[in-house]
């Protein structure tokens, strides 16, 4: 990764397009945007990125992130993109960020920095995503921090303007000041204070919060109307054991400095705009979020115990490359993310959704409604090419050979089963999936965290399915497997594996590997 150029002093004024009537900017320049996504499908990321918007994708040393430079006016088109969970525009990182000795050297260095980066492409993107959300009218404030468990990473997020920071709050501003400022200073305008390397990016549009309106003071009817100062939060992640501080530490001093140089005000959960300072080892990003909640979402409204993130099921279903008229099965569906996914991007297939839970049958159904009601609403076709059926998995009621694909996540033994009864189910799904799967050509792709009992099992049948890839994911926290299966040629009844067989060993629960 390279560095940003941090000179611009250009203005930006919004048109719309006038094929796509959405906001775009006169002035096009280019900005890296990072993505986090699930880890082990950064690879499957990155091919979407070159594949839909052309730009060639940067997979992070720190797992679940990739990075890609666009230019502006194919901002919209990034949050399209299904195999990714959030985005931000990249302020200023650093490949190999020299950390002081001391913790309170480096905080210290964290505050400075603040106010040396290069705040305003990426300033200029955050407002434009602003308008774009507008205009999708999909603005939803998140209540809380996020994070994803992964590895060692440790993530705070901490309201910079606590008390420990010693921070003022800024007052309202009179709109006639800001109408006589707005005059000299433009939105975009940065003015460089080259003696002391700082920029001095305080404008007034900055600081009035682009999610609101000018309102009255109350009690004060007929005066000066005020505007709502900027509310930020600054997000801290951290992986690496070597580091003096905690993320906690670098959020509140790097923050509380973000505060001091742009006059905003700081707010845990009610925020405009939230700052990321991602660390992993001697890597460091400085970014602005563009999402307030995760894309994976987009789909499920009826949630399981075991519901799959959308984001999940989009890099197992490019795994197998679904082909026009394919017949995708998934036979344990649980709340349906993995067929409606599929059916949402791959419409020419078509996909049959089952499980043996009454209950789980009902969150699918509920989930295709929500899904063709959100359709009809903007007026596309709201039917979708999905059968939901309720049946017993090792006796499906299929033809023999009539299926395509079959993507599913098996029980891990843990939430759902458990890891004694697995060593009797894998053999016998796995079979009944042979059964109903096209010889030679047919394809399987399977998420479980059981890895000993699964491939024991595919091992005991070889004539049936064969190996082909496994991609290591992160589910929940738990490192679990996706396994990619090919069918053989063998015809299901007339090799040794068809033969049910109690398996060889009933271990009772396995630790993990």
């Amino acid at each position: 990764m390279s560095s940003q150029d941090s000179s611009d002093g250009q203005q930006c004024p919004l048109v719309v397009d006038g094929e796509t009537g959405d906001p775009v900017c006169e002035d096009v320049f280019t900005v890296t945007i990072g993505a986090t996504v699930p880890t082990g499908f950064e690879n499957t990321a990155a091919e979407e990125v070159q594949e839909k918007i052309g730009a060639n994708a940067t997979i992070s040393k720190d797992r679940g992130r990739i990075y890609f430079k666009i230019t502006i006016d194919k901002l919209s088109q990034v949050h399209h993109l299904r195999s990714v969970d959030n985005l931000f525009v990249v302020v200023e990182e650093y490949d190999n960020y020299k950390f002081k000795d001391s913790k309170e050297e480096t905080l210290e260095d964290l505050q400075e920095l603040a106010s040396k980066l290069p705040w305003t492409k990426a300033l200029k993107v955050w407002k434009m995503n602003t308008t774009l959300k507008k205009k999708r009218g999909t603005h939803r404030r998140p209540q809380g921090p996020r994070a994803r468990g992964r590895g060692k990473a440790k993530k705070d997020t901490v309201e910079t303007g606590a008390l420990e920071t010693g921070a003022l709050e800024t007052g309202a501003v009179e709109m006639d000041t800001l109408a006589r400022q707005a005059e000299a200073l433009q939105l975009e305008t940065l003015i460089a204070d080259q003696s002391k390397g700082a920029l001095d990016v305080r404008t007034p549009d900055l600081e009035v919060s682009p999610l609101s309106e000018p309102q009255e003071v109350p009690g004060q009817e007929g005066q000066e109307l005020v505007t709502k100062v900027l509310k930020f939060r600054v997000t801290c992640s951290r992986a690496g054991d070597k580091h003096s501080f905690s993320s906690n530490e670098a959020a509140r001093d790097f923050g509380g400095a973000v505060q001091e140089f742009f006059q905003w005000k700081a707010d845990m959960t009610k925020f405009d705009i939230e700052v990321l300072l991602n660390i992993h080892n001697v890597e460091v990003v400085i970014g602005i979020a563009l999402t307030e909640e995760s894309l994976h979402r987009r789909n499920i409204s009826h949630f399981g115990p075991t519901t799959l993130r959308s984001t999940l099921c989009y890099g197992m279903l490019r795994l197998c490359r679904p082909q026009a008229s394919d017949v995708i099965l998934d036979p344990m569906c649980g709340t349906g993310a993995i067929p409606l996914e599929g059916a949402i991007e791959w419409e020419q297939a078509f996909y049959l959704a089952g499980d043996n839970n009454g209950m789980a049958v009902s969150r699918t159904v509920n989930n295709i409604c929500h899904i063709q009601e959100k359709r009809l609403e903007k007026g596309s076709t709201p039917g979708l090419p999905i059968d939901t059926v309720q049946w017993d998995l090792s006796l499906l009621p299929m033809r023999t050979s009539s299926v395509d694909i079959i993507i599913t996540d098996m029980p891990f033994g843990k939430r759902m089963g458990s890891r004694k009864s697995n060593w009797d189910l894998y053999p016998s799904c796995l079979r009944e999936m042979a059964r109903v799967t096209r010889p030679g050509s047919g394809k399987a792709v399977i998420l479980t965290q059981d890895k000993k009992c699964f491939q024991k099992a595919v091992s005991r049948m070889g004539g049936l399915w064969k190996r082909h890839h496994t991609v290591w994911v992160n589910v929940g926290g738990l490192h679990a497997g996706v396994f990619l299966l090919k069918r053989t040629g063998g015809v299901y009844g007339q090799i040794p594996e068809d033969v049910r067989e109690p398996p060889e060993e009933k271990p009772g629960d396995e630790k993990d590997e």
